[in-house]
């Protein structure tokens, strides 16, 4: 008989949710502080930051529930989010002209100690450890 799916909230990943927590909130203030005071000067820069923190609430939301259904979501959101950080990472080096200030993903995650990029890392590698077997 199969092994079921582990809580993907048991264990270690208590601190990768937290960690993904303080990233939920931190992008989106962020995001939203620049988009309310200064969108003009770098909208898609701002824009981009706001999708990050969508990302990354999704994210713990997934990670933390119980399901089918809250593994898809968190599946679908750190895939999500490691697609944005290579992208937006690489968009960043080659024509940083395009982006007159830092998005969560500029430099994959420059301006936060490359955090954003090691976490969907470790967060597929924990959903993929937790799946079922």
């Amino acid at each position: 008989m199969p092994e079921p799916a582990r809580a993907t909230s048991s264990g270690p990943g208590r601190v990768l949710i937290a960690v993904y927590g303080v990233f939920a909130l931190s992008a989106t203030a962020r995001a939203l502080v620049q988009i309310a005071t200064k969108f003009h000067e770098a909208p898609l820069a701002f824009l981009l930051s706001l999708v990050a923190g969508v990302v990354y609430i999704l994210a713990t939301i997934g990670l933390n529930g119980r399901g089918p259904g809250a593994r898809r979501l968190a599946w679908a959101a750190v895939g999500f989010e490691l697609a944005g950080v290579l992208i937006v990472g690489t968009l960043t080096v080659l024509d940083a002209a395009d982006f007159p200030d830092d998005t969560v993903w500029s430099v994959y995650g420059r301006g936060y100690g490359f955090v954003p990029l090691v976490l969907p890392f470790i967060g597929l590698w924990w959903l993929r450890h937790t799946r079922a077997r």
